[in-house]
């Protein structure tokens, strides 16, 4: 059985080296190279904390090191600043890349397809790898045919770099899929310091918090006469999203078309 190559970005941040330990406990796969702009030169071994495995950390992804690994997918957990030049550095040579970076924009999504569709190579982004997120976004979209009263809290650590996170954008969408866009509350609210009602998307309202200690988290709020429901999902590990990783790499690497959202992958 030939083995998938998969090549790490940003494999020294808390995510990435995740990522890599459960790489070398996939009997599928192949770690095939590494990068990130610390710990260069380093035995990635080291950086996880184990014995060395004799691959070491390259700088920032180039051309070269893609080259060199021979690598069948890539996957990248860096920045929004470098995500879609490593996209599509790897689409142009072949390469599949999986995205778990949030903080790409429609345009650069875009720009992303039309290099997909030019070079006839798949691409994957996920807003969330954690399988229990897209049930809650199931869930939340099938609550919303019978609650159109619905406000978003997501959590993380505050390290994060954009709000709202890419899973609240993304639960805010379903929702809009099966319910009219409209004003909730009060018609002469009015906001005593700017911002406090959170950001508005077709009328529902997504606030976002950024704490130190919390990981990811995200509830979505429904309420209607006498009564009101809550759907929420912890991520409490970065473990909880190696799972939906794996599935992503074993599924993208078999496509040539863009695919958004683990739920694309999902029986």
């Amino acid at each position: 059985m030939k083995k998938i190559r998969v090549f790490v970005s940003g494999a020294s941040g808390k995510m990435g080296q995740e990522v890599v330990r459960t790489l070398l406990q996939q009997d599928d796969m192949v770690l095939a190279g590494a990068a990130d702009t610390r710990n260069q030169g380093m035995d990635l071994g080291y950086v996880i904390g184990a014995t060395p495995i004799g691959v070491d950390l390259g700088g920032p992804l180039s051309t070269e090191s893609l080259l060199v690994s021979r690598a069948d997918v890539l996957v990248d957990f860096t920045n929004p600043q470098s995500v879609l030049r490593n996209a599509k550095t790897a689409i142009s040579h072949g390469v599949v890349p999986v995205i778990g970076t949030t903080g790409l924009d429609e345009t650069e999504i875009g720009e992303i397809r039309d290099l997909v569709n030019k070079e006839g190579v798949g691409a994957f982004i996920a807003p969330n790898f954690a399988l229990g997120a897209i049930l809650m976004m199931r869930f939340a979209r099938d609550a919303a045919k019978y609650f159109p009263n619905v406000e978003i809290i997501e959590l993380h650590h505050d390290q994060k770099l954009d709000a709202p996170s890419g899973t609240a954008l993304k639960t805010a969408e379903w929702i809009s899929e099966v319910r009219q866009a409209m004003v909730q509350g009060h018609p002469n609210e009015y906001e005593k310091l700017d911002g406090a009602r959170g950001a508005n998307y077709a009328g529902m309202r997504i606030h976002s918090v950024r704490l130190p200690g919390l990981i990811a988290h995200q509830e979505v709020i429904f309420g209607a006469t006498g009564q009101a429901l809550t759907i929420r999902h912890d991520a409490f590990s970065r473990e909880t999203y190696m799972a939906g990783v794996m599935l992503a790499i074993r599924k993208a690497v078999q496509s040539t078309e863009l695919v958004i959202g683990l739920e694309n992958f999902l029986d």
